[in-house]
């Protein structure tokens, strides 16, 4: 009996640790299948991935805001469980996100909330219309603020008075409105006189009041930095009108598939705008800021330690705040305040004093030494070079940067940089210097023929010579600079554009440089990863890659299988970020 006994125990004991063994096997299995299951699947899809080693699937699975399979059909089911949500998407073309490394978000939405906006192709009746109305419905309001008009427009429109115009609708009403390149004004009497303005306000260094006929009393047209001072006059927004313009332009970003964005000027009330919406988990794009310095003439370094201040008080997961933006000249509209290594055209009788080619906002070596201390301390540096002189004196302090500091990684921007001199297009290779383009321009228009007629012909026209950028190996990005020069942050027209070098909405006829067309292919990839390299989050986003955060969208149609010209009418059915659905058309078909 106790013979049996023994066995009987020992015999249990043996069962009971074949069951725990087999017990702990299933749980071990469960839990590494639980890993292996994907929150979300997306099926029968033609997915272009960006990726050259895998460029098309038909397949993606997302766990935890990444991807955790991209591939074939076939085995996509290996990732689905019982809590996987599955989406069929029925043949349609995904693609990664776009990122648009040069916009103004929060001054695009504020903009679309709360001024006084017309089109940019508005005639004088237009304007006034709009102006009038504004004016009527915002009775409490001390300044009207707005626009844009374009840079051509007073050259089209011989307006005597341009101040004395907008005193005939504005009552008493102070009015500030912009041009479309966001770097001139038109203000009336009122606003004049509230900033202080008169007749005796000598000119800033880097700007101009422009005056009436024949005598000193300002006309109300505002170049560059005497624009820039009386925008400093105006009362700020409120940091919650802030948010609000920072979260609609997040919601219109999202809507036409943006996952990424740099803000190419970004105010300490920006980034606390920003850092407020991320910590409340309504950021849904991948945000990096360029901390904005001052505008216009400078002949002191930078405060850096100030600069280092709002980069740490403000960096938060999805707020990257490690660049910095410099501006070193204007534009080359009919302004001509882009500094240029050769002379505008007719210069003489429409540079209202300035110098003939343009002009530096910042001495050359005070550049250098602002970079050079911006690029030891990890910052990437936007410096707005819209002229050929500018580019160069910029690509001559980013190779002093590199001389001092050896390759710091930091790929230093040229922001607008449409006019380059041949000489200069390989040093955008050599120094790692990326040509920040807007592609939005790239075809006939208001403010392309002002700045033709400003830069003078042929010369004019060689505006934006990206394929020769991209055959010297030159790092690239592209952007809207919404809301000036464009009124949307739509990336399928700028798209478009860079494929055909004409107006995706066909409403200017001809071409720009076509010679200087490229591949959709390119620009795909330069609006995905190039883009998200620019942000500085080229190894988390930017192209459909197993690890990486899936940001995602589904077109209507499949870009490689349309004629160019109808780029520009894709529409987005579905936004993901971070795995999640940001934005939804509903015109696909789902299942589970």
């Amino acid at each position: 009996m106790i013979i049996c006994f023994k066995r009987a125990t020992l015999l249990f004991a043996t069962l009971a640790l074949a069951a725990c063994s087999e017990n702990h096997l299933r749980q071990s299995f469960a839990s590494e299948k639980a890993q292996e299951e994907a929150d979300l699947l997306l099926t029968n899809g033609k997915f272009y991935t960006v990726n050259a080693d895998q460029p098309w699937a038909e397949a993606v699975a997302i766990k935890n805001g990444n991807y955790l399979y991209v591939g074939a059909m076939r085995n996509a089911a290996e990732f689905k469980g019982e809590n996987t949500k599955v989406v069929d998407l029925g043949g349609k073309m995904a693609m990664p996100g776009i990122n648009d490394a040069h916009v103004h978000p929060t001054r695009g939405g504020i903009k679309k909330l709360f001024d006084c906006n017309f089109p940019f192709d508005s005639n004088p009746d237009q304007i006034a219309a709009a102006v009038a109305e504004c004016v009527e419905n915002n009775p409490d309001a001390t300044w009207i603020r707005g626009g844009q008009w374009d840079s051509g427009f007073f050259d089209r429109y011989k307006i005597a008075s341009p101040r004395r115009f907008l005193d005939a609708v504005s009552g008493d009403k102070a009015v500030l409105l912009n041009d479309d390149s966001n770097h001139n004004g038109w203000a009336n009497t009122k606003a004049l006189e509230l900033a202080g303005i008169t007749a005796e306000t000598p000119d800033p260094a880097d700007g101009t009041y422009v005056r009436e006929p024949g005598s000193r009393v300002p006309n109300g047209l505002l170049l560059e930095g005497a624009e820039q001072l009386l925008s400093d006059k105006l009362p700020d927004w409120s940091p919650r009108e802030y948010q609000l313009g920072a979260l609609e332009a997040v919601r219109i970003a999202n809507g036409f598939g943006i996952t990424g964005m740099k803000d190419a000027s970004t105010d300490e009330p920006t980034l606390a705008a920003y850092h407020a919406l991320d910590q409340k988990g309504l950021l849904s794009v991948h945000m990096t800021t360029s901390i904005r310095t001052p505008y216009g003439h400078r002949t002191q370094p930078l405060d850096y330690d100030r600069i280092d201040g709002l980069r740490d008080k403000y960096s938060s997961r999805h707020v990257n705040t490690a660049a910095v933006k410099i501006f070193m000249d204007g534009v080359p509209t009919a302004s001509r305040t882009a500094a240029m290594l050769h002379p505008y055209a007719h210069a003489e009788e429409h540079s209202h004093g300035n110098p003939v080619d343009g002009m530096l906002h910042l001495q050359p070596n005070l550049l250098t030494e602002d970079l050079i201390e911006l690029d030891k301390r990890g910052y990437t540096v936007k410096i707005h070079t819209a002229g050929d002189r500018s580019v160069r004196v910029a690509l001559d302090a980013i190779a002093a940067a590199r001389l001092a500091n050896g390759d710091s990684g930091q790929r230093h921007e040229l922001a607008h940089a449409g006019y380059i001199d041949p000489v200069d297009l390989p040093r955008f290779a050599e120094l790692q210097a990326v040509a920040d383009l807007s592609p939005y321009l790239w075809h006939p228009s208001p403010i392309i023929a002002s700045i033709i007629d400003a830069v003078g012909s042929p010369r004019g026209e060689h505006y934006w010579p990206i394929k020769s950028l991209l055959q010297a190996q030159a790092p690239i990005l592209a952007g809207s600079d919404w809301p000036a020069a464009v009124e949307t942050i739509d990336p399928w027209l700028g798209i478009e554009a860079m494929v055909t070098r004409a107006d995706p909405e066909g409403k200017h006829t001809g071409t720009l440089w076509e010679a200087q067309s490229i591949s959709l292919e390119d620009a795909v990839e330069i609006y995905t990863t190039r883009g998200a390299a620019a942000l500085g989050r080229g190894n988390i986003t930017g192209s459909i890659e197993v690890g990486k955060s899936a940001d995602l969208i589904v077109l209507n149609h499949n870009l490689f299988a349309i004629e160019p010209q109808a780029i520009s009418q894709t529409e987005v059915q579905m936004t993901l970020f971070e795995g999640t659905v940001v934005y939804r058309k509903d015109d696909f078909k789902r299942g589970r």
